[in-house]
């Protein structure tokens, strides 16, 4: 883009690799200018915790904060009870009001990793819509806000208009939901001032929505601003790995497991993900990039470092460090790997193999642990596991014992 921004935030999100699109590049570079400025991204409570997925909306936060913006992170207590139909083939499952308000308790402990809470002006603000969406009057809302709306307008946008081309269905419910989040932004500007929502690419009409809503019956001018989908080079959503959602809570992956996942960036994404993960400055990013052969494993490392030490700490960092080079390098079997454990009296029989894979989560089924044993996949002690039907013994655990599936995943199975 030619766009040469003022601000430290703005001219931070182009060089890192944040932005995908933004409403008015030189209206929001002199708003940050005139003053500091409040921008919010909101997360529904569809899980007990955020993924990889969400980091870079996170970091987009967490940039803002450093750069004396305020940052809002709302918490969709309502809007999931309706559920957001962004580019998904059916509707969501509803939850309960019990299991939202779980969900966002497990969600808040990631962003006080990242953002600084308290009184201070810039000071990062947690808000839950479901404090004005639950007490809205339908008849009211229906008059004051939905006039304001085209529904040929929002059949046009992609993802809406992929959901029906496809002939799929949406309910009623999902179609309120790009409503609700418009109606979001205007609250926000007129409680706290808020001039700019950001999001992921596909969040872009939604949040042209909410700019229009403000600007109407606010008359303010509010901007939006959006990080791009990011997929790895290998075409597969970041967030995912072949063992499910890559978790930012540490009681869902602990943070040896997530240290893990950056250590195996493939060669290709590590320049971008030392951009948009750490913040490490650019001149190291591209001293890095340029690392080629075995030397862009320092590189992966750095990566992996320094990305579990933001989210859980240096310690645990450097716990996750030497753990994985205790077993990758050194053949042995290091104390933070993750652990599965059973009492004496459990196993009088013994643990089959298969089933000790299935429990450690090296393997999703029974089914799967027996191919991994007949492809030559499974270890036991870095030795190779070639019966299915070997069982382990209390004897055998009396010290704990290493089960790995393939070269990069591995566990710990002790007698407690």
């Amino acid at each position: 883009m030619s766009y040469a921004p003022k601000s430290d935030f703005l001219k931070i999100m182009i060089e890192r690799g944040f932005v995908a699109e933004c409403t008015d590049y030189e209206g929001l570079d002199n708003s940050i200018l005139n003053g500091n400025i409040a921008a919010y991204i909101g997360f529904d409570a569809t899980a007990q915790s955020l993924h990889v997925g969400s980091l870079i909306q996170i970091m987009m936060l967490r940039w803002l904060q450093k750069t004396g913006g305020q940052p809002i992170t709302l918490m969709g207590g309502g809007t999931t009870k309706v559920g957001d139909p962004s580019f998904r083939a059916d509707e969501r499952p509803l939850l309960s009001e019990t299991q939202i308000e779980g969900n966002i308790s497990g969600i808040k402990k990631v962003f006080s990793a990242y953002l600084d809470y308290g009184e201070k002006p810039n000071d990062a603000l947690m808000i839950n819509n479901d404090e004005w969406l639950s007490n809205l009057n339908y008849l009211e809302f229906l008059r004051d806000i939905g006039r304001h709306f085209s529904v040929n307008r929002m059949l046009s946008f992609e993802s809406v208009k992929s959901r029906l081309d496809r002939e799929q269905s949406l309910s009623f419910l999902e179609f309120n939901y790009m409503i609700l989040q418009a109606y979001d932004f205007y609250e926000l500007n007129k409680r706290y001032n808020c001039k700019l929502q950001m999001g992921g690419s596909d969040q872009l009409g939604n949040i042209i929505n909410g700019m229009e809503l403000t600007r109407r019956i606010s008359d303010e001018r509010v901007f939006g601003l959006t990080s791009p989908l990011l997929t790895t080079s290998d075409g597969k959503k970041m967030g995912k790995s072949q063992d499910g959602a890559i978790w930012l809570n540490a009681n869902m992956l602990s943070p040896y497991e997530f240290w893990q996942f950056w250590r195996n960036t493939t060669d290709a994404d590590v320049a971008r993900f030392l951009k948009l993960y750490t913040e490490l400055p650019l001149d190291e990013c591209s001293r890095l990039e340029k690392l080629e052969g075995s030397e862009v494993n320092d590189a992966k490392i750095i990566l992996a470092n320094e990305v579990t030490a933001l989210l859980h700490g240096r310690d645990a960092a450097l716990t996750a460090a030497q753990t994985s080079s205790e077993v990758f390098e050194k053949g042995g079997i290091g104390e933070d790997l993750p652990t599965i454990s059973f009492r004496e009296n459990e196993i009088s029989d013994g643990v089959p193999i298969v089933q000790a894979f299935v429990k450690a989560g090296l393997a999703k089924s029974g089914k799967e642990a027996k191919r991994l044993i007949a492809e030559n996949g499974a270890r036991l002690d870095d030795k190779l596991v070639t019966n299915t039907n070997l069982v382990l013994t209390a004897k055998m655990l009396t010290k704990p014992v290493k089960l790995s599936a393939g070269k990069k995943r591995h566990a710990l199975v002790t007698l407690l």
